[in-house]
């Protein structure tokens, strides 16, 4: 088949899953979704999916909110508003309302999209791209689409290449020569082989394309079968595989790259190691993943904020961030920062040195403090003289500690301490 001339991103909507509690995450997920967490110094998780949809040439986006959504409302209304229906855009934050039934709330990632059929036919896309709004990558969907279309695809599902026996934590595609999918399996204990490549497999980014019609048939017959979980992992995607045609993309064909980028860049954030990781590699000369590159911006809510301040220059009184990112409204006095993200609107008082830490916004750190390996949630108050990082047992006796040995810092375990 000819690749189409037009951009086919124009005819598609992005519908984004963004109502998990992902609590793997700990208490980072205590007040806010998983896809709400901030990254990166001013972004949150959930603007990947969204920045990559833009940048992709899609002008109709979907966001599906269920669990403590007020914060990811908030961020979306303040930071997506700019998509204008004169212009044939639109952005539309669809919570949970009990649309369907007065008794139930989204039952699973299938039913968040069933529940909002009359949405999504009242804007007519020909292709519904459907994304999972709480991983790390850059990607353009419309190399997805076009695969799509040129094979004649029900369903076309974004893969990652991954070693053989790492692809047991994941939905693994056995495919055929041709990227046709033969087999879905979710986490199987010896993994399908990619043919020609028996070390890597293809596991299941959660991303996929469909023809908007042939998904609101599927979403009706799944909403009717009284068996089915209503996922797509687990109940749509089996079905299409076993009864229509599968297609699998690799993410390398589309990943989004700039020249200092040397692999294919994607992360699920879901845990606090992998988290703070994450985060704390933007502080590398080269990052593995380019936050700069402005051919493929990452669009997010910017505050209105004065430039970070650095003070005092004295013999261990000097304000000052080694290897680190510093946003906007911090206040760096008489402290020291090293390989660290500091995000906007921190306090760090004299004498305070941070390592290896992730302070999210409005953070206050008092003078003397010694931190490190540490991710601090927002609006958190470390008090004069706290020592975290130096001594394992008191730390897990105090704070969430990973077995990497992160410390997670929040502020009712700061309140803890004073009792």
């Amino acid at each position: 088949m000819a690749k189409p001339s037009a951009p086919i991103a124009r005819d598609t909507m992005a519908y984004v899953l963004a109502g998990g509690r992902g609590s793997r995450l700990a208490d980072l997920t205590e007040r806010r979704a998983k896809p709400a967490v901030y990254f990166g110094g001013k972004a949150r998780i959930i603007d990947f999916a969204l920045s990559n949809a833009l940048n992709s040439g899609i002008r109709r986006m979907g966001v599906a909110t269920q669990y403590k959504a007020h914060s990811l409302i908030r961020h979306l209304q303040r930071g997506w508003n700019f998509l204008r229906p004169e212009r044939n855009e639109s952005f539309d934050i669809l919570p949970a309302s009990q649309r369907v039934s007065e008794y139930h709330w989204y039952q699973g990632t299938a039913d968040a999209v069933f529940q909002n059929i009359d949405i999504i036919e009242g804007y007519g896309p020909e292709y519904m791209v459907i994304l999972a709004g709480d991983h790390v990558y850059k990607m353009d969907y419309e190399q997805m689409l076009q695969q799509h279309v040129q094979a004649g695809a029900d369903v076309t599902i974004g893969c990652l290449e991954v070693p053989r026996m790492q692809a047991r934590e994941f939905g693994v595609m056995h495919v055929d020569a041709k990227a046709r999918i033969v087999d879905f399996v979710e986490k199987p204990a010896d993994p399908p082989a990619m043919p020609g490549n028996p070390d890597m497999a293809l596991a299941s980014m959660g991303l996929y394309v469909f023809n908007t019609r042939f998904l609101i048939e599927e979403l009706k017959r799944d909403a009717a079968d009284a068996n089915s979980s209503h996922d797509f992992g687990k109940d749509i995607i089996p079905h299409i595989v076993k009864h229509g045609k599968a297609i699998a993309h690799r993410f390398s064909d589309s990943c989004i790259r700039a020249e200092s980028e040397d692999e294919a860049y994607w992360r699920d954030v879901g845990t606090v190691d992998a988290y703070w990781e994450a985060n704390i590699d933007l502080t590398d000369v080269i990052p593995k993943l380019d936050i700069y590159d402005r051919a493929w911006p990452l669009w997010s809510y910017s505050e209105v904020t004065p430039p970070a301040k650095f003070v005092h220059n004295e013999f261990n009184r000097r304000g000052s961030a080694v290897a680190s990112l510093v946003s906007g409204g911090c206040i760096i006095s008489g402290a020291a920062f090293q390989r660290s993200l500091v995000f906007t609107g921190v306090h760090a008082h004299s004498y305070a040195a941070v390592t290896e830490g992730v302070v999210l916004p409005y953070c206050e750190i008092g003078r003397n403090a010694r931190l490190h390996k540490v991710v601090i949630d927002a609006h958190v108050t470390i008090p004069e003289g706290l020592i975290v990082g130096e001594d394992p047992v008191a730390d897990a006796q105090r704070f969430y500690r990973t077995e990497k040995g992160v410390c997670l810092i929040t502020q009712p375990m700061i309140d803890r301490l004073a009792l």
